[in-house]
């Protein structure tokens, strides 16, 4: 694979800078079966994290009680 040329690099930095990283810690073997499940799904690792996030957040977003700021079922003991 060819070297990038400065003009790449310079627009690669650019790109990469409207992005944050977080720290996610797991042993190597969760790691390792993460990777070959997103291998297996014809995703790069942070597209799938990033897929499993959203659709983890919609899915909890559909069981909360917006009229109460909590999930149903999920009561405050007194």
């Amino acid at each position: 694979m060819p070297e990038k040329t400065e003009a790449q690099k310079r627009a690669q930095k650019k790109y990469m800078s409207s992005f944050v990283e977080i720290k996610v810690r797991m042993t190597p073997e969760k790691r390792s079966i993460i990777q070959d499940h997103a291998r297996a799904m014809g995703e790069s690792t942070t597209v799938f994290i990033n897929r499993a996030i959203q659709e983890t957040m919609e899915r909890d977003n559909d069981v909360l009680d917006p009229s109460e700021g909590r999930r149903e079922g999920n009561q405050e003991k007194e």
